[in-house]
């Protein structure tokens, strides 16, 4: 008896290590190339840069649930293809003489009547996001920025290289795809603001301040035949601002349709 479990014993031992032998066999036949390919990422694991826009102010009653959008769609970034780069730009009509919106500049609501202008909108409104320069809707429909932004990172877009030395920023943008005259654009957001209205239907909502534009300015222009640009640019930061909150975003936008052509940031 004591024989035959001895033998039993020594029997699996040789089914077992045949198996491994066989394994190890297939294995060593996998060609290199296709195992280092299952590892290696692809152009389409890699996520596409979408900009997104968001025309607001602390004097809109509207407002709070669309920054509260934005500021979702920033930290969360819920997208497989998609890394949101998002803008809060503070409008200036919804001031009065009695307040003002600390952070709203009379350009931001240029830059909404000019895109109102380019997508036949009757006017200008808030809260109102606009998607890669090609989208827009009400800020506070999730659905809507989920269509456009799935939509929008589908798109072919230029690639923007932005690198800090010394006392400069230089920045790189190539790959850009067919377009007509395009302008450079270079902004400053900064997070973690906090609200300054103390009066009126806000007053106690104290919405949360994400990406708020503090400078935009334009660094070029590119005509229809460029496929490439090479900028260098010196940040002026003012005292008020908190560098460790700051973001620099480089974009390049078409003039006559206001597309976007590509979109990039880093930290400051």
């Amino acid at each position: 008896m004591k024989q035959f479990f001895v033998f039993a014993i020594f029997t699996l031992f040789v089914i077992f290590f045949a198996g491994v032998l066989q394994i190890n066999e297939v294995i060593a036949q996998v060609p290199p190339e296709q195992s280092n390919k299952a590892k290696s990422p692809t152009n389409s694991d890699k996520k596409a840069f979408v900009l997104l826009e968001l025309f607001t102010s602390e004097g809109c009653p509207t407002c709070p649930p669309a920054d509260a959008n934005l500021a979702f769609l920033e930290k969360e970034q819920p997208f497989v293809q998609a890394e949101i780069i998002t803008l809060a730009l503070h409008v200036d009509y919804w001031n009065s003489l009695s307040w003002k919106d600390q952070y709203s500049s009379p350009m931001f609501s240029r830059r909404q009547q000019i895109y109102s202008l380019a997508m036949k909108i009757d006017s200008n409104y808030t809260p109102q996001m606009i998607v890669d320069g090609r989208t827009q809707f009400i800020g506070n429909n999730m659905a809507k920025a989920h269509k456009a932004i799935t939509e929008a990172a589908k798109i072919q877009k230029a690639t923007i290289e932005i690198a800090p030395t010394a006392d400069k920023y230089k920045i790189k943008i190539s790959d850009i795809p067919a377009h007509g005259n395009a302008t450079v654009f270079l902004v400053i957001t900064e997070d973690n603001l906090p609200s300054s209205h103390k009066n009126g239907e806000n007053s106690s909502k104290r919405p949360e301040h994400i990406s708020v534009v503090r400078e935009l300015k334009s660094l070029g222009f590119l005509t229809a035949e460029q496929k490439d640009l090479e900028l260098e640019t010196i940040l002026q930061i003012q005292t008020a601002w908190k560098t460790e909150n700051l973001k620099l975003v480089v974009f390049v936008q078409e003039n006559g349709s206001r597309k976007v052509l590509g979109v990039g940031r880093i930290k400051v």
